[in-house]
């Protein structure tokens, strides 16, 4: 999984290189072209000139969309965690609505998405999922989504047939690999439980106790992990997560600390929705942090959500 990664990020590096590289050749070009078109008064070279242009604008906007994955772990895989809020059954939903988007999205953009735990709720919907997605800058792209999601739509668990407004909670971490992580331990802090993995039925559902939950006492966390065949693996992959949610909350507080110094304002990233999708009485789904939208919810739902993505990298990064 390291030399994956690695190899990721080296393509990045490479890919960010040739771009810079194309872009000075058809400057060059271009500079020739338009001297010759000075000098012989030649319109045919003015055109090709002006043609190139074109070529270096679209270039110059690849560049640009490049230092939206500047960060330090955008190259990286990602960690999701989903968390149905206040609504009942319809946020349970919700939430499975949200593992399912995500899960397009994935698709569209040839990436890996496997659940490293997922718990059902008992009518519809979930408790939580805590998910991996594997493929090049797939936290870069995804940490746009961290935050509160808000659906209002008519609820199709109330028998009288009234709208309801559902939240859900998504959490994103880059997947720090164990040689970059810096955060230590002390086993004494941990409480560990095992329990059996919830499966789909009949051959599915394991026999015995290989499921893991570890609780983080000084901080609270709570990781779960349920995806590998034994215990031991369980155990392993759940204290990695753990590492990398500590290792993540540290560089963030860190990042907090110094804007407070410099005197920027700071904002609670979970303390308010940061989208709202309504399917009833119209269809918009909204991004409160950019003012980005679309009437199309269906498509949003279906993985279309590349370009709430680039609004708010884009716009993060005019702020940097």
């Amino acid at each position: 999984m390291r030399a994956q990664a690695t190899m990721r990020e080296l393509s990045g590096l490479r890919a960010t290189v040739d771009a810079y590289v194309k872009l000075d050749r058809q400057l060059q070009d271009a500079r020739v072209l338009v001297d010759l078109a000075d000098e012989l008064d030649d319109l045919d070279s003015a055109r090709e000139a002006a043609g190139e242009c074109d070529a270096i604008a679209e270039s110059i906007a690849a560049i640009g969309e490049e230092l939206m994955f500047s960060g330090k772990h955008d190259h990286r895989d990602a960690i999701i965690i989903v968390q149905p809020g206040a609504g009942g059954v319809d946020a349970q939903d919700w939430a499975a609505m949200i593992v399912r988007m995500y899960a397009r999205w994935a698709d569209l953009h040839d990436m890996k998405m496997t659940e490293i735990d997922y718990v059902p709720a008992d009518q519809a919907g979930i408790k939580n999922a805590t998910l991996s997605v594997q493929g090049e800058r797939a936290y870069g792209w995804l940490r746009s989504e961290r935050g509160i999601h808000r659906l209002v739509r008519m609820s199709p668990f109330n028998a009288g047939g009234t709208r309801e407004t559902s939240f859900a909670r998504v959490e994103v971490y880059p997947d720090i690999q164990d040689d970059d992580i810096t955060i230590e331990i002390n086993p004494a802090d941990l409480e560990i439980d095992t329990y059996r993995s919830q499966g789909a039925g009949g051959q599915n559902v394991q026999k015995n106790e290989s499921a893991i939950r570890i609780r983080h006492i000084p901080s609270g966390l709570i990781v779960t992990c349920q995806d590998q065949r034994s215990q031991t693996q369980n155990r392993e992959r759940a204290l990695h997560i753990l590492k990398v949610r500590l290792q993540e909350q540290e560089e963030r507080q860190r990042e907090t600390e110094l804007r407070n110094l410099k005197g920027e304002h700071v904002e609670a990233e979970f303390g308010s929705q940061i989208r709202n999708y309504v399917l009833h009485p119209y269809q918009l789904v909204k991004d409160t942090r950019t003012g980005c939208e679309t009437g199309n919810a269906q498509a949003v739902l279906d993985g279309g959500l590349d370009e709430f993505m680039r609004s708010y990298l884009k716009g993060e990064r005019r702020e940097a």
